[in-house]
């Protein structure tokens, strides 16, 4: 399992990879209360976005690769205890452009959908700044 992308991402708010291979991965988040969205421990939904993005650029897994759009779902709420599972499947591998599809699972429910768009540039995006 070689990760080529987002290396110095911060896994405690976007998951553990527990499988990247060619075109798909899987990420497993934990959610602590860091990810509080209120008293109830309702988990922001940034943090379900933000798993399910890094799972995407795992599947693509280019060094290069980032996040041109995403059409998601939120179809039922996390809590600070829940664990996370998000699988994704790149569903159009191409050298440039990548549909992504992921889901995110607490146990069996569906929680999260979404399909991103992601994109392998030539050089770094921020190369030239």
């Amino acid at each position: 399992m070689e990760i080529k992308t987002h290396a110095k991402i911060d896994r405690s708010l976007c998951g553990e990879p527990v499988m990247v291979k060619d075109g798909c991965s899987e990420v497993h988040l934990k959610c602590g209360n860091c990810m509080a969205a209120d008293e109830s421990g309702l988990v922001h939904g940034g943090f379900i976005f933000g798993l399910a993005d890094y799972a995407a650029m795992l599947a693509v897994n280019h060094p290069n690769v980032v996040l041109g759009a995403a059409e998601t779902r939120f179809l039922k709420p996390s809590r600070i205890t829940d664990t996370l599972i998000a699988k994704a499947n790149d569903t159009t591998p191409q050298d440039r452009k990548h549909l992504v599809q992921v889901e995110v699972f607490c146990g069996d429910e569906l929680v999260f959908t979404g399909m991103f768009t992601c994109f392998v540039t030539k050089q770094h995006i921020l190369a030239d700044s």
